[in-house]
């Protein structure tokens, strides 16, 4: 075999298809960590990453949250970003252009206030470039009082029906963790239409200054990710991988690629890392290093023979 021939096997051996989207890697980036992806081209190669999942992107621009956004934790951060982005349209005129340059699944994660906003922005999406939509349905239903969408299944579910209706591209929804039941959130979505699952979305969380005694972040409480939550992360994968048919994309405090494989073993097809891209903006790259090196040695042919194959 020469040493072309093996290097294709190697690649072969980590490339695998989420509801359609053909990915190098199973290691994708996880929306909010890695900007439009542009962000970090002079430090890894864009064009090995399984795909890059943008920054929430709304209808219309929005300036984020005021006072402080960002807060460490002791195994993670706590953030309360506010979505801020250019909207969609600037987004299609000047950013997805310069992705194209670059071989790589682009998957845009999309929020919306109202079920209608969700539909518009698929439907403005659906155009070639974008390979699939992330539904970020953790945000507020301004019209039933501001609950989030995600977390009642009613509502998460008219959210992927209203976006099925307005895409030919795969819908992920992106489910959060702030629930009571995990599962049936997972069925519902799947009953409603999507084509795969990514879990977990940030816990929330809060911190305080005990010299000012006010909290830390502008907004009071934030989204906590990082290290800290991955085990959380890795129970809901499991729970959910036994009771839905549609791929799963674990996330939630992966750092190393021991992290990840602890999500395919639990049942995720894919996986994204966010958190440890502000530590390490090689980490996506890294990770899908360690994971092929981990096939290899451990004598398998694809690294979806580790896929829910954990031991119970």
């Amino acid at each position: 075999m020469s040493v072309e021939d093996g290097k294709s096997n190697q690649q072969e051996m980590l490339s695998v298809t989420i509801a359609g989207i053909k990915m190098k890697t199973p290691v994708m980036t996880a929306s909010g960590t890695f900007g439009f992806g542009l962000e970090y081209k002079d430090f890894v190669d864009l064009n090995k990453i399984g795909a890059v999942v943008v920054k929430g992107t709304t209808l219309l621009p929005r300036s984020g949250n005021k006072g402080r956004r960002i807060a460490e934790t002791p195994a993670g951060m706590l953030n309360s970003i506010g979505l801020e982005n250019p909207g969609v349209d600037e987004f299609l005129a000047t950013i997805l252009p310069r992705l194209g340059e670059y071989d790589v699944p682009i998957i845009v994660n999309i929020s919306g206030n109202t079920v209608e906003e969700y539909g518009e922005l698929a439907a403005r999406l659906n155009v070639a470039g974008v390979a699939g939509v992330e539904l970020n349905i953790s945000c507020p239903n301004v019209k039933e009082g501001g609950i989030a969408f995600g977390t009642n299944c009613a509502s998460a579910s008219s959210v992927v029906r209203q976006v099925k209706n307005n895409t030919n591209l795969p819908v992920i929804v992106k489910l959060s963790p702030n629930v009571t039941d995990i599962v049936a959130m997972a069925q519902a979505v799947e009953e409603a239409g999507a084509d795969a699952i990514s879990l977990i979305n940030t816990l929330l969380g809060m911190s305080i200054d005990i010299h000012k005694w006010r909290p830390v972040l502008g907004n009071v409480v934030g989204g906590l990710s990082g290290p800290a939550v991955k085990p959380i992360a890795v129970r809901m994968v499991w729970q959910v991988a036994q009771a839905v048919q549609v791929p799963i994309i674990g996330m939630g405090g992966i750092v190393t690629a021991e992290d990840a494989i602890e999500f395919m073993l639990a049942g995720a097809s894919a996986v994204a890392v966010g958190t440890a891209n502000f530590i390490n903006p090689c980490a996506v790259q890294s990770v899908a290093d360690g994971i092929k090196d981990y096939v290899r040695q451990s004598g398998l042919s694809h690294v979806k023979e580790l896929v829910g194959k954990v031991n119970i």
